[in-house]
Formats: structure tokens, C-alpha cells, sequence
């Protein structure tokens, strides 16, 4: 669910026709506001994945995760609720940086305005950053280990990173996990605005977000979800599944060094990949391809690069690497999840989704950025960055499944 289609298919063909999804922000009135532009999901009906009183009782970034775990479930053809699994072997671990701020946001208003007597009894339901994932249980009748996981922007990474761990230490055969986030409102866009984070290109939303570009000016806030099916290679092939790609590698790292801007070099983000690699078993010369954490932040994306060439050394030179953020925004904790989604159709499909808006190389972004139009070609193994303010560092490698 993202800010270029409501399912899978429709994302993936706008991921490789180069085309943006960001524009004026349309779900309340920007005026005043210095970013005027957001990555919305558009045309998006809740009541097609749940009934209307269940509408009124759940945030938006609630209904985004109902809506990708309903469609993520059909494709793998997860039948909890038919008892084709145990219920209580299936786990839900799902990401978000803000959870309910659009509730929350609300609530706040009602209370200053009206008193504490009118605040909704279904406040603190809506706005608990865990209620992603207990919905998803609730819903889809998942009784294994349930929670959120809370990583700034790489919290949809860290939630399959952590989905996965359960799984290898036998706590779950399967899990539905990813990330959801619906920050668009005034509150999210001041604040970011506030500490100088976010693109104030609102005369040219589509040209807005430009990773590596020289002329970036920080990154646009967008909502969505994307949730994957994990399970375990016995559990998969037990009930006559087919494994779309194998994730061989996550790792995550601290910079501990501030809480927005990256260690100096990337020296945080570099310790992840180097992890990530370690625990797959891989060498630098095996990555087909990087999903860059890439924001369009003048910051983050000098220090992904010299991250990336501290581990890979020359071979950061031949890896085509790309920021979909670049089309889709910044789905800030649902970020990881929908870049791991697209790292997996990269390795289906043998195709490098481009990085837009590139029009001006940064001296100091020196690699290869695919930039504006997609390359096809087979690709075996991705690794997809996730970096978050707090200094969290995420990393996982997706490969092709080998029978």
C-alpha cells in the first residue's frame, strides 16, 4: 500500500516506469505549513478489509497494515482461520515510527477545545504504536508472539530482521511482518520541519525527492504498508508454498553518536552492512544490487555512500544501487518493510527500480544511482538499508531461493 498503488502489482509498475507519487497534500488543508507536499495513498477504502464500526475504532496506519496483511496472506496463501497452520506458530512483528499521531494529533485539539470529558474512549487503542500488529493477530486469528518494534525509520526492517530471528530459534514457523505509517498531518510536517528535515520544493512535488542529487534539499514525508510472509524453508515447502527469495542476512547497529544526524562517515550504517554480509556468507562481489536508505537528506545520503564504499571497497563502483524513496517518499518506519518488499520483486522480476530526479551528481555520491531509468538483468542478491534518526541501523539480504 504506498503512495504509487493500493496492491503489489500497481507499485512495482510505477517503481520501473520511473514515476513519482508525491504531490499536494490533499487529506487536510497545508496552508501556513513551510512542506506542502506528502506521498499519500490514494483512493484507499478501508471498508473493502474491515467493516465500518472497526473503521471508526483504528488509525489509519491500523487500516494501511489490515489492508497489505489481508493481501500479503491471499498471495502466500496463509490460511490461519481455514487451519492450514497453527495459529499459534504464526507470529505478527510489525514496525512503525509514529504510530496514531493522526489521532493523537486529533485528541489533543479535542481536549484544549472541548475538555477531557469529549476525548474518544478509543484514543489510546488508536494511537499505541503496537495496535499494527494486534489488529493483524485480531483479524487474522495469528495467536503466535505479537508486537511492535519502534526504530525510527528503520523499524519496518528491524521488524523482519526480528520476525526472522524468531523464526530460526523455532519460537514460529511463520510470520506476517513489515511496516505501517501513517504520519501526514499538520503536527508530523511542523515537526519535521521544525529541525530542517524535509524538502520545501512544493512548486515541483514530483522533482521534491532527489537522492544523491547536489541540489537535495531533505526528504518528503509519505504513508503506506508493506508486509511479507516469512516462514521457515520446512514450513513453506510442508504446505506446498514457493518461496519468492530466501532472507540470508540482517543486522542491526547503533551509532550512539546523535539523533538526527549520522556517525561521521557512516560509520554506523557501515558496521551494519559489514554484519549483514558476515551472517549470510557473502563477499562484496555477490551484492546484484543495493536498495539504498537514499532520503534526499544532504546528510544521510554523503554518509550511506562512504558507508557503502568502506565495506564494499571497489566493488561499491559496480553495484547499481537505487533510492526508491525517490518515487515513493518517505514512509519513514513502513520504509524498511516496503523496500524489502521491492528488493524481492527486483530478484523475482530481474529489474532495478531507478533513482529519479538525478539530475545534478553530488561530488560527494560518487556511485552508481541508476539514475531515471531501470535496468533488467538477473539479480541473485539485494541488500536494502535502513538507517533511522537515534542513529538505528538496519541491514537485510534477500536471495534468490534455490531449490
Amino acid at each position: 500500500m504506498s503512495p504509487l498503488g493500493l496492491d503489489t502489482p500497481t507499485t512495482w509498475e510505477a517503481l520501473l516506469s520511473g514515476r513519482s507519487g508525491i504531490d499536494k497534500i490533499t487529506s487536510f488543508d497545508p496552508q501556513g505549513l513551510e512542506t506542502q507536499i506528502a506521498g499519500e495513498v490514494k483512493g484507499f477504502d478501508p471498508v473493502a478489509y474491515m467493516d465500518r464500526k472497526e473503521v471508526l475504532r483504528t488509525d489509519r496506519f491500523v487500516q494501511l497494515a489490515l489492508a497489505a496483511a489481508q493481501q500479503a496472506v491471499r498471495q502466500a496463501d496463509l490460511r490461519i482461520a481455514a487451519g492450514k497452520v497453527e495459529p499459534e506458530r504464526v507470529a505478527v512483528v510489525i514496525g512503525t515510527g509514529v504510530g496514531g499521531i493522526i489521532t493523537l494529533s486529533e485528541q489533543f485539539k479535542t481536549l484544549y477545545e472541548k475538555g477531557p470529558g469529549r476525548i474518544s474512549p478509543f484514543l489510546v487503542p488508536k494511537m499505541l504504536t503496537d495496535m499494527a500488529a494486534g489488529q493483524v493477530s485480531i483479524t487474522l486469528g495469528a495467536k503466535g508472539a505479537n508486537f511492535g518494534v519502534v526504530s525510527a525509520c528503520a523499524s519496518g526492517a528491524d521488524s523482519i530482521g526480528q520476525a526472522a530471528e524468531l523464526i530460526a530459534r523455532g519460537d514460529a514457523d511463520a510470520a506476517i511482518t513489515g511496516g505501517s505509517e501513517a504520519p501526514v498531518c499538520p503536527i508530523t510536517i511542523a515537526g519535521f520541519n521544525a529541525c530542517g528535515a524535509l524538502s520545501k520544493r512544493n512548486s515541483e512535488p514530483q522533482k521534491a525527492s532527489r537522492p544523491f542529487d547536489a541540489q537535495r534539499d531533505g526528504f518528503v514525508v509519505a504513508e503506506g504498508a508493506a508486509l511479507l510472509v516469512l516462514e521457515s524453508l520446512e514450513h513453506a515447502l510442508a504446505r506446498g508454498a514457493t518461496p519468492l527469495a530466501e532472507l540470508v542476512g540482517y543486522a542491526s547497529a547503533a551509532d550512539a553518536h546523535h539523533v538526527t544526524s549520522p556517525a561521521p562517515h557512516g560509520e554506523g550504517g557501515a558496521r551494519a552492512i559489514r554484519l549483514a554480509l558476515n551472517k549470510a556468507h557473502l563477499s562484496p562481489d555477490e551484492i546484484d544490487y543495493i536498495n539504498a536508505h537514499g532520503t534526499s537528506t544532504l546528510l544521510n545520503d554523503k554518509a550511506e555512500t562512504e558507508a557503502i564504499k568502506a565495506v564494499l571497497g571497489e566493488e561499491a563502483y559496480r553495484i547499481p544501487i537505487s533510492s526508491t524513496k525517490s518515487m515513493t517518499g518517505h514512509l519513514l518506519g513502513a520504509g524498511g518493510a516496503l523496500e524489502a518488499a521491492i528488493s524481492v520483486l527486483a530478484i523475482l522480476h530481474g529489474a532495478i527500480p531507478p533513482t529519479i530526479n538525478l539530475e545534478h551528481p553530488d561530488p560527494d555520491c560518487d556511485l552508481d544511482y541508476t539514475p531515471w531509468v531501470a535496468k533488467r538483468g538477473v539479480v541473485r542478491t539485494v541488500l536494502s538499508n535502513s538507517l533511522g534518526f537515534g542513529g538505528h541501523n538496519a541491514c537485510l539480504i534477500f536471495q534468490q531461493f534455490q531449490e
